[in-house]
C-alpha cells in the first residue's frame, strides 16, 4: 500500500476549526444570508432550518477558522524511532498559519508530504483556503494548480482505508478501534471544539484533542507498512 513511500518523509498533521462567529443569531445580515443560501444546496442540511445547520459551520473555510494545527514527523535518534508533535494554536488565525507554513517552507528541499485523516476532504482544502483569505502565500505542499494527481504530496488515511471505494467512510477512532492502537483519554470530540473554544474557552483541551489525533494517524501508517506502533516513551510532544 506505501512500499515506496518513506515514513520520515511524511508529516501528520489534524486541524480543528470553529465558526468565525460562535452564534447564528449575531452574523450581520449578508453573512446570515450567504449562509442559509449556502446551507440550502448542502444535501445533509435540507431537512434542518439554516440556523439548525449552522452549528457546522466551522466545517467550511468561507465561515469557519482554524484554532490549532498539530503536525507531526518520525525521525531516528541512534538505534530509536520517535514521533516529534508540535501543535501551533490560539485565537489569532493568521499567526498559526504563519507559523505552520513557516515549518512547511523549512521541509521543502526534503520534499516531505502532508498526511491527515479524510484530509483531501477537509485539512488539506481548509488550509489551502484559510490561507488565501488571510493573504498568505501557498506553501508547496498545499499549491496544487497545475499539478497531475500523482503528484500532489498529500496522503489520506481513510482514502487509503478505502481501496477505491468511494462510498465508504471510516472514522479515525474506528480505525485505531480495529487496528488496536491506543486511543488517548480525552472527552472532547469534534462536535464540541466550537462549544470548547467559545464557551469554555479552553484552548489546551483541544491542542491535547488535536495532537492525539496526529499520534493515532502516524500509528496507522504504521500499521498499514507492518511496521509495530509506538509505545509512548517513543512519542514526544513540545508545544
Amino acid at each position: 500500500m506505501l512500499e515506496h513511500i518513506d515514513i520520515s518523509k511524511i508529516i501528520f498533521l489534524d486541524v480543528e476549526t470553529v465558526p468565525l462567529v460562535y452564534d447564528y443569531s449575531k452574523l450581520d445580515n449578508e453573512t446570515a444570508n450567504l449562509w442559509d443560501k449556502k446551507s440550502k444546496y448542502i444535501q445533509r442540511y435540507q431537512e434542518v432550518s439554516a440556523e439548525e445547520a449552522y452549528q457546522k459551520a466551522g466545517i467550511y473555510a468561507e465561515f469557519g477558522k482554524i484554532v490549532c494545527i498539530s503536525a507531526g514527523y518520525i525521525y531516528q535518534e541512534k538505534k530509536d524511532v520517535k514521533l516529534r508533535v508540535k501543535s501551533f494554536y490560539g485565537d489569532d488565525e493568521k499567526e498559526i498559519l504563519l507559523a505552520f507554513n513557516s515549518l512547511l517552507n523549512k521541509t521543502l528541499k526534503d520534499n516531505y508530504i502532508l498526511c491527515a485523516h479524510n484530509g483531501k476532504e477537509f485539512d488539506f482544502p481548509f488550509l489551502g483556503r484559510r490561507n488565501l483569505i488571510n493573504g498568505l502565500p501557498l506553501p508547496k505542499q498545499l499549491s496544487l494548480a497545475g499539478k497531475k494527481p500523482w503528484e500532489v504530496p498529500h496522503l489520506d488515511t481513510m482514502e487509503l482505508w478505502r481501496f477505491g471505494d468511494y462510498k465508504h467512510f471510516t472514522s479515525l477512532e474506528l480505525l485505531a478501534h480495529v487496528f488496536e492502537i491506543p486511543s488517548p483519554k480525552n472527552e472532547l470530540d469534534g462536535s464540541k471544539v466550537a462549544y470548547t473554544y467559545y464557551e469554555e474557552k479552553n484552548l489546551e483541551k483541544i491542542k491535547t484533542y488535536c495532537q492525539g489525533d496526529v499520534v493515532t494517524i502516524a500509528q496507522l501508517i504504521r500499521k498499514y507498512k507492518g511496521l509495530p506502533l509506538l509505545d509512548k516513551n517513543q512519542i514526544e510532544i513540545i508545544g
